[in-house]
């Protein structure tokens, strides 16, 4: 293994990664966004709230990342939609792990104690106040660790965004591998910066749940 030549490259790799965190963190924002928004609309009595809701999920998921991020910024071309790689990529990892953001949601709303509501319909709120006032504090607890999960696996999916020449993490080590002829050494960098990215994030989430779980 080339030692030398890793530390020559290494700040290179550490620049990529604010590229790869600056992504990561607007997506996930995103992905919040449209996870919570999907979540609600989804368990909607009204069909017409709750099926495009659905559909979004199941298109979504069923469907690779990576062609919704060709689709975005090569078809959008065709549209007259033009986004720079950054837009393209934040968007199109936003709306893919929303998708699943909104089942990990859903799942700890529904995992309330179905009489919360009722209870909040007797003491005078409306839905939406007891939903707002009551559910979803509760449910909120049940949400980081699967939210949590969820954002480990789009700052791993990240790597995607290199295919529309966005210079984050593994994009650099192509680049470095194009000129060294080094593959083994450019890719254990980047994966070392996965790494130190990822366990931190993960820390962050940790430190998050036990907060929530002392105001239980």
């Amino acid at each position: 293994m080339d030692f030398d030549l890793m530390q020559r490259v290494w700040w290179f790799f550490a620049e990529a990664s604010v590229a790869t965190i600056y992504i990561s963190a607007l997506a996930i924002v995103l992905g919040l966004c449209l996870g919570f928004t999907a979540a609600l609309a989804s368990l909607s009595r009204l069909a017409v709230v709750r099926w495009p809701a659905r559909a979004y999920v199941s298109v979504f998921r069923g469907t690779p990342a990576l062609i919704q991020l060709f689709l975005l910024f090569f078809g959008g071309l065709q549209l007259g939609l033009e986004l720079t790689p950054i837009q393209a990529g934040i968007i199109a990892l936003g709306i893919n792990i929303g998708a699943y953001m909104t089942e990990s949601i859903r799942g700890a709303i529904v995992a309330v104690e179905r009489g919360q509501m009722e209870a909040g319909r007797c003491l005078g709120l409306s839905h939406a106040q007891t939903m707002r006032r009551i559910i979803l504090p509760q449910a909120a607890r049940l949400m980081v660790r699967p939210l949590g999960v969820n954002s480990v696996a789009l700052i791993k999916g990240s790597a995607i965004v290199s295919t529309i020449s966005v210079t984050e993490l593994t994009y650099t080590a192509h680049r470095f591998i194009s000129s060294t002829y080094k593959p083994f050494e450019m890719f254990i960098l980047a994966a070392i910066f996965y790494l130190v990215i990822i366990t931190l994030f993960m820390r962050l989430i940790g430190w998050i749940d036990a907060r929530v779980a002392l105001e239980d």
